[in-house]
């Protein structure tokens, strides 16, 4: 059975996109012109967002990844021997 992550883990490791993310709607928002919030800030959020999608996953995958190498890790099995002996 695959190694499982939590949501703890993954926020952590996301703080600083979600921050960046955050940062950067805020400056579309705020630098579109009155009555043109839409139109002047919808493409800046769009591409923040799909960046940040893609870092989520990413990280995702990374995460799943170490918790599958660290269950296959000698030290992770505290067995303190070799298979076989």
């Amino acid at each position: 059975m695959p190694e499982k992550i939590s949501t703890q883990q993954l926020e952590k490791a996301l703080r600083g996109e979600v921050r960046t993310l955050i940062t950067e709607v805020v400056e579309a928002v705020n630098q579109a012109q009155p009555g043109r919030i839409i139109p002047d800030s919808e493409q800046q959020v769009r591409q923040a967002t799909a960046l940040f999608r893609q870092r989520l996953y990413e990280k995702t995958l990374r995460l799943l990844q170490e918790q599958g190498e660290s269950a296959f890790s000698p030290s992770a099995s505290g067995a303190g021997g070799d298979v076989g002996e």
